[in-house]
Order: structure tokens, then C-alpha cells, then sequence
């Protein structure tokens, strides 16, 4: 892998791990059109590295946020800051329990299986119309609204569903603030990434994999820059009801995907 290609691969981890337009369902269009064994890939190293990138970059946005998260849950007082953390840690155990209790058949639906992917990005389109149009509040995210966000969250593992679109989405609807609704979504993510990346290094692939230095570099660097500014952006894209436009996009793109499912 050359410079060139890890740039382009953080430029595009960047982008879609904030935008919501599914980074997933988008690599399964990249392999459906320039074919499975041509299509760009990175090594098992460099997507860590990628995603330790955009970790980071929600870190440094929401350092103030999730420094309360782990005072919440340190200091054994039942107070605000310990319910906000509580209710990070509940919207994680779905995905948690649908990633190690469905892993095998997960890997299924990333086998070229564009019509899927078509149908779930007109699902996420129609999440972000719908979550555009809903009324303004300034309502906080209770237990209960954690749990199903957190739903959300583990049935956007399908390709094509956007995580932060369904999350976001999900949270608008249930009528939680808008700046809230995102602050929650790119916040419940991080121990997820980390936790992913944590199983890839205990699962040993990486321990073979000859990716020089310079590429991974450029790659941190691309992801972490593009990250910190997709996920400001995305705040408020959020906050001004601009979803629309990343639903029509989908759509788009969704119907283009069931077209050359046929």
C-alpha cells in the first residue's frame, strides 16, 4: 500500500465514520463495481489504525463530555454525570450482543449483497427525512431512549444503514434535542471502535501484516483531520435540519444499487 491509497482511505474513514451515509454500504459498492479481488483495500493494521484515527479525533471534540462520563462512573454518586455515563454503557450492549452473538452470519450480508444495501440506504434515507422534519426540543435522553438508540445502533451494523444517521435519527424522533441527539450518538460509539479494535489486535491478524510506516501515518493523520472536522460539521447539519440532503443522496444511491442488482 502506498501513500496515495492510505490518504484516500483516511479521507474516506474520515468522512463516513460522522457522515450519515454508511461506510459500509458504500464498500460494498466499491466491490460491486470494480469487483472483489480489484477493489481497494486496506490491511487489517491500517484499519485499526484508521479507526484509533477517528476515535481519537470524537475524543478531542468531546474531551469536556467524556471526561464527565468517566467521572460519572467513578465517583459512586448518583447524580447527573453518573446517569449520563450509565446511559452511554446501556446504549452499547446491543451492538455489543449483536457483533459477538451474530458475528459469523453478520459476515454473510457483506458478500456483494448490493440489493440489500440499496433497500437499508432508502432506509436510512427516509430516517433522515423524517428526522429533519420532526419538531425542535430540548429534551435529554432518558434510560429508556438510551436502550432503543442504542437498538438502533446495533441494526445499523447492516450495510447500507448509516450508524450515525440511525442513531441521530432515532434520537430526534424519540424527541430529543438535536444538539443532544448528536453529542449521545458520536459519544456511544468510541468504546465500541475501541472495543473493536482491541478484539482485531487479541485476534493476532495483525501481527504478520508488513504495512510500512509512512502509509499508516498518512493515514492517521487524513482520517483524524477529516474526522474532527466531519464531526463538527455533522453537529450542525444536525442542529440546522440539513438531513435532507444527505437523504436524498442515499436515495439516490439506493435506487441506483437495486438497478444493477437485476
Amino acid at each position: 500500500m502506498d501513500w496515495i491509497e492510505a490518504l484516500i482511505l483516511g479521507i474516506i474513514q474520515g468522512l463516513t465514520e460522522f457522515l450519515p451515509v454508511s461506510s459500509s454500504g458504500h464498500l460494498e459498492l466499491v466491490k460491486f463495481i470494480f469487483g472483489s479481488e480489484n477493489a481497494p483495500e486496506s490491511s487489517m493494521l491500517m484499519t485499526v489504525v484508521l479507526h484509533a484515527a477517528t476515535a481519537l479525533s470524537t475524543i478531542v471534540i468531546f474531551r469536556k463530555e467524556i471526561k464527565e462520563i468517566f467521572v460519572g462512573l467513578f465517583q459512586f454518586k448518583w447524580n447527573e454525570q453518573t446517569k449520563f455515563s450509565l446511559k452511554i454503557v446501556l446504549s452499547m450492549v446491543p451492538a455489543a450482543a449483536v457483533g459477538v452473538l451474530l458475528e459469523s452470519e453478520l459476515e454473510m450480508l457483506f458478500n456483494n449483497q448490493i440489493r440489500l444495501v440499496g433497500f437499508m440506504l432508502i432506509l436510512t434515507a427516509v430516517l433522515l427525512y423524517f428526522a429533519d422534519k420532526a419538531k425542535t426540543t430540548d429534551k435529554g435522553v432518558s434510560f429508556w431512549n438510551a436502550i432503543i438508540i442504542g437498538v438502533s445502533q446495533a441494526i445499523a451494523i447492516l450495510p447500507g444503514i448509516s450508524r450515525s444517521g440511525a442513531t441521530i435519527s432515532t434520537s430526534v424522533l424519540l424527541g430529543i434535542d438535536r444538539a443532544k441527539s448528536a453529542r449521545f450518538s458520536f459519544l456511544m460509539v468510541v468504546p465500541l471502535i475501541l472495543g473493536k479494535m482491541a478484539k482485531d489486535i487479541a485476534g493476532g491478524e495483525i501481527s504478520n501484516d508488513m504495512t510500512s510506516a509512512m502509509p499508516l501515518l498518512v493515514g492517521f493523520i487524513a482520517a483524524f483531520v477529516v474526522g474532527l472536522i466531519a464531526c463538527a460539521w455533522m453537529i450542525k447539519i444536525v442542529k440546522n435540519s440539513k438531513l435532507t440532503y444527505f437523504a436524498i443522496y442515499c436515495l439516490i444511491i439506493g435506487l441506483i444499487a437495486i438497478f444493477f442488482s437485476f
